[in-house]
């Protein structure tokens, strides 16, 4: 048995933001991948993963006996299958911001709940937010509290517009231009991330008045402007407001960066030859980055990691 392949997906804006309502815009990432095994179970990472499914089934029992109204699952067929050694394989890298456990809540839903919700049929707006409801309590598993538009990213693999908490909807979004000089590109940091930390620093950081208004007054600010321009095509607008948010998170999410890229990212808003932001919760894993010209981008930034995700 292999069951079908799940994406990662990016997150470009919204990052944080979007838990106070802001604006984002999430796009898959089809680079890495995962799906439901049972062959090789043997493997230290096949058992690993195995044991992980199983705490994860007693999991959305519980879910299912405390929201029935919610979602409904086959859990008899997957304790079955978890105790014939099913795993998730995945390339997708843990603790870097690409949606590691999305994929794999994408993957038990659709092989599992019962009356799904599919990507064949006319997803309106109630559809998107009940998949996104039911997605966040099946990932709050893994991070303590989820939005649920990883998992929603990875099960539709479409890019996702989030216009408010109740407002979500597929996207269009600008045809990749492959001869563009402009780009979208992961840092890689070298490190792994944690979300559940670094939300808990934010959620500490939130009982501080200063810190509130700033993120209304400037991170979600740049971050609805990013969207819109992104979304709408508006390169030269996009890049300022891009600077702008570099900033803000250079000045108000320092935890979130990891030591060494602080001045890297600094570096970026001076010379405007790169602008660095977060990839997911931060601390970790990769960085999000956007440049006008990638050639200079990766000329500045030879001595790291760096893959182009989309053109423009």
């Amino acid at each position: 048995m292999k069951g079908p392949l799940f994406y990662s997906k990016i997150l470009l804006f919204g990052e944080y933001g979007i838990i106070k309502d802001s604006k984002g815009l999430s796009i898959p990432y089809n680079f890495f991948k995962g799906a439901l095994k049972n062959d090789d179970v043997d493997s230290e990472a096949a058992k690993k993963s195995n044991s992980g499914l199983r705490e994860f089934a007693g999991y959305l029992e519980i879910v299912q006996k405390n929201s029935p109204d919610l979602v409904s699952f086959d859990i008899a067929a997957l304790k079955r299958d978890v105790d014939a050694g099913m795993y998730f394989d995945s390339s997708i890298p843990q603790g870097y911001g690409v949606g590691s456990s999305g994929a794999l809540v994408a993957a038990i839903y659709d092989k599992y709940a019962k009356e799904k919700i599919t990507v064949l049929e006319n997803l309106t707006r109630e559809k998107l937010l009940k998949l996104k409801m039911i997605f966040g309590k099946m990932e709050s598993f893994f991070h303590g509290k989820s939005s649920g538009l990883d998992p929603l990213n990875s099960y539709l693999s479409l890019p996702i517009l989030i216009n408010s908490k109740d407002n979500i909807e597929s996207a269009s979004i600008p045809s990749q231009n492959t001869e563009g000089k402009g780009a979208v590109f992961l840092l890689d940091s070298g490190i792994t991330g944690e979300t559940a930390p670094m939300v808990q620093i934010f959620m500490e950081k939130m009982k501080n008045e200063g810190f509130r208004n700033m993120l209304k007054d400037q991170f979600i600010k740049h971050t609805d402007a990013c969207v819109e321009d992104f979304v709408d095509g508006n390169i030269k607008s996009l890049f300022g407001n891009l600077k702008q948010l570099s900033h803000v998170v250079l000045d108000n999410f320092k935890p979130m960066i990891p030591k060494k890229f602080h001045q890297l990212w600094k570096q970026g808003i001076d010379t405007n030859e790169y602008y660095l932001k977060l990839c997911g919760s931060g601390g970790g894993g990769y960085i999000l980055g956007f440049t006008e010209d990638i050639d200079k981008a990766k000329s500045a930034l030879k001595d790291y990691n760096l893959e182009v995700v989309y053109n423009f």
